[in-house]
């Protein structure tokens, strides 16, 4: 009489209701079931870790794909901005030293006097393109501010010298605009 482990059992056989080799056969067919089950488990948990893995690289993959993608953007606009300035540009070579605010820091360019005068009219802007200073007509500054607003450094607003402020008590007093500082 082998030791039995389970009352249950120890009782169906003084019973008669099952032998010894039926017990052993229901204890061996118990033990692979709990080991099926644990490789079953382990397969499952296996299966699960790398169905999480595949779903962090994609992941990963859409991140850096939206990031090559925005970069591929970002030099787009910075050809399309360049291209603008080239085919736009006006010649910066001049006598006329023209000071301007650049993120705070003042900064300088030497223009000509009609150049100077356009500038300070809104007729001519200042760019800044891969850290030099370029002028281009407003109406090009308009276009590659819609483009990135930072590469414009300085575009003053358009004023029509004929039109003139009545009420304004200072009209009759002019102003110098040959000022330089």
């Amino acid at each position: 009489m082998p030791p039995m482990s389970n009352p249950l059992q120890e009782q169906l056989r003084k019973a008669g209701l099952v032998n010894d080799k039926q017990l052993k056969k229901a204890q061996k067919d118990l033990r692979k079931e709990r080991r099926h089950a644990a490789e079953n488990k382990g397969a499952a948990a296996e299966k699960t870790g790398i169905q999480q893995a595949q779903a962090e690289k994609a992941a990963r993959d859409r991140a850096l794909n939206l990031q090559k993608k925005e970069a591929d953007e970002r030099k787009a606009l910075i050809a399309q901005i360049r291209q603008l300035v080239e085919a736009n540009r006006q010649p910066a070579d001049g006598e006329v030293l023209f000071n301007f605010a650049d993120g705070g820091i003042v900064k300088r360019i030497y223009v000509t006097e009609a150049l100077r005068k356009r500038i300070v009219q809104g007729q001519i802007a200042i760019v800044k393109l891969d850290g030099k200073y370029e002028l281009v007509p407003a109406d090009i500054a308009e276009r590659i501010a819609a483009r990135d607003a930072s590469c414009v450094v300085l575009k003053n607003a358009q004023s029509q010298s004929g039109e003139e402020n009545r009420d304004d008590p200072y009209a009759a007093y002019q102003v110098p605009d040959d000022l330089m500082w």
